[in-house]
């Protein structure tokens, strides 16, 4: 019996052996990219060294712009609709956060010999700066999961930069999720995790995808095509497994009580990633906030089934300030 077991498992050591080069996907130049994924209104600034992928639509002359975060393993272009949507009467702001997209990882002139971080804190420090470089005096801030997370915590260090704040799904409380996306439960694995730098198959971009919606069938093949084009940038694979891998920090959120911005929670009632009992937990804590809980809906917000979010946005812009969670 157990010569059996040794044979079988020789036998499933070679096929995997056998199976990785086939798997193997090598990081791609980001000039490489650039021709299919940052093509006009896409734009390239830098920011303290950092080279930032980003894009600027609608009327300059608008006040308060909208600023758009996406999340983990995301770009800007998951706000495509939104910006289609909002850009004819707003000025829509989105970038590309470092680590993620065509930024990608933080460069060496903007470490400057300092260690990577790409905390949830530092990630909103940045965002910040690229703000104040763009002369923007006080924004709309938009971000969902990772960044839901920079947004709250951009509008608890620099509150006067943020006239309204809307978070979907966003991470920074403790609560772990009830469903591990698997490309980050892999990613976050040591050995996986280093693994994963050479090995990125697009059947594992589509099933992580599909994790995060609560009907998969709208995913598309063009989205799958770009999160796995996206995720092959040079860089970003490292990026993610170094982002994976730092400490959480949850101490900051209980400073949200203080925050007075009318805030605007939106939730898929079928996130499975962060649950909607984080939302509500949120809007308990936030004294100017309401929890909105989308029907059919998963973690994928932006992209799922983006005219409710929207219309939600819309109707949350045309509210006076002085918005309550009582109203």
């Amino acid at each position: 019996m157990k010569r059996v077991l040794w044979r079988g498992l020789g036998l499933l050591l070679m096929l995997s052996a056998l199976s990785l080069p086939l798997l193997r996907a090598p990081d791609l130049p980001v000039e490489a990219l650039v021709g299919r994924w940052a093509m006009p209104p896409s734009d390239f600034m830098e920011v303290d060294g950092q080279g930032v992928h980003w894009r600027d639509e609608g009327p300059r002359h608008d006040p308060h712009p909208i600023v758009f975060l996406h999340g983990v393993a995301a770009s800007l272009h998951v706000w495509d609709a939104w910006a289609q949507d909002l850009s004819p009467r707003h000025r829509v702001i989105r970038l590309d956060l470092p680590g993620f997209g065509l930024t990608g990882p933080f460069s060496e002139a903007h470490l400057n010999g300092a260690a990577v971080d790409y905390g949830a804190e530092n990630l909103a420090r940045f965002t910040l700066r690229f703000l104040n470089e763009l002369k923007i005096e006080q924004a709309i801030i938009v971000g969902h999961d990772l960044g839901g997370e920079v947004a709250w915590r951009l509008a608890l260090m620099a509150p006067s930069k943020v006239q309204r704040l809307v978070l979907m799904g966003a991470t920074g409380w403790p609560d772990p999720p009830l469903r591990q996306v698997p490309g980050l439960r892999m990613a976050s694995w040591p050995v996986m995790g280093a693994l994963g730098e050479g090995l990125m198959p697009q059947a594992l971009v589509e099933h992580s995808l599909a994790a995060t919606y609560a009907q998969p069938e709208r995913i598309t093949r063009a989205q799958v095509a770009r999160y796995h084009e996206l995720l092959l940038r040079e860089g970003n694979r490292e990026a993610l497994r170094q982002f994976l891998a730092q400490p959480a920090d949850h101490a900051a959120v209980k400073r949200l009580k203080v925050m007075s911005r009318p805030t605007l929670l939106i939730w898929g009632q079928q996130d499975k990633q962060v649950p909607p009992a984080v939302g509500e937990r949120f809007a308990q804590l936030m004294p100017n906030a309401r929890l909105l809980l989308l029907p059919n809906v998963g973690h994928q917000v932006p992209e799922e089934q983006a005219g409710l979010a929207l219309e939600a946005l819309r109707t949350f812009m045309r509210q006076p300030l002085s918005l309550s969670q009582h109203q």
